[in-house]
């Protein structure tokens, strides 16, 4: 636990193999980071397993919106898990939560037995509770490897009193990874002042202009306030900075 670790957040083959090449320890893919992502095909994690040698982590979230599920989407959840599992990732991301804003012990139980010894992390379901506190002891208890957090707010610098103060609670029992706005201009502040050197990003610089040369512009396939021509992928160079960063706490 607690050892300077860097995730990739990833919801493509391009994107994983861009932060295998530049350093990651550990990749989280997903689809659709747009909408926060949600669960990818079998067939990309299929893809990514077979040519990164980085440990995989995927996420399991069958919507977007909130993390109030249905006994179907349960279900679903928990096939999605086995079918991961038994594909040989290192571990899967969850979360489920109650009307009343705690963590659903029932249905993350039933998740955490599906996951069946495999890396469980809680995903950002957390920063979404009432009481992150109370959270983390139950994190812990259910077996969780890590939490990802911004610290209850819009961006991991936002929250860095929060961050601090739940790296703190943790006192190494768990791994409190910071996600959501990390950069490379940020690690070494938010490390500094929260003792954390495990973080997650996208390692994403700025988006890619689609190759496409005939472009209509006046049909949307998705949010009018995202360009149909836009890719958004992990930068290489941007990626291996921000790994270069976290790899050297471990010398410090």
């Amino acid at each position: 636990m607690n050892r300077p670790l860097i995730e990739a957040c990833t919801d493509s083959y391009a994107s994983c193999m861009a932060a295998t090449r530049s350093g990651a320890d550990r990749l989280e893919l997903c689809s659709n980071l747009v909408i926060g992502g949600t669960t990818p095909s079998l067939s990309l994690a299929q893809q990514v397993y077979r040519d990164s040698h980085v440990k995989l982590n995927v996420l399991i979230r069958p919507r977007f919106g909130d993390f109030l599920y249905s006994d179907a989407e349960l279900e679903e959840m928990c096939g999605e898990i086995k079918a991961f599992r038994n594909l040989g990732v290192n571990g899967v991301v969850i979360g489920a939560l109650t009307p009343d804003g705690d963590l659903d012990l029932e249905k993350m139980k039933r998740m955490m037995d599906c996951a069946d010894g495999i890396d469980v992390t809680l995903h950002r379901a957390f920063d979404m509770t009432r009481d992150p506190f109370k959270t983390l002891e139950e994190a812990v208890t259910l077996g969780c490897k890590t939490i990802l957090t911004s610290g209850q707010a819009q961006t991991v610098e936002a929250g860095i009193p929060l961050l601090k103060r739940i790296y703190e609670q943790a006192c190494g029992r768990i791994d409190i990874m910071a996600g959501c706005g990390v950069k490379k201009w940020n690690i070494q502040p938010i490390h500094d002042r929260t003792g954390i050197c495990v973080f997650h990003t996208t390692g994403r610089k700025n988006t890619i202009d689609s190759a496409m040369r005939y472009r209509k512009d006046t049909v949307f396939m998705g949010l009018p306030s995202l360009s149909e021509y836009d890719i958004w992928q992990t930068d290489e160079a941007e990626f291996r900075e921000c790994a270069e960063i976290v790899h050297s706490f471990d010398s410090k």
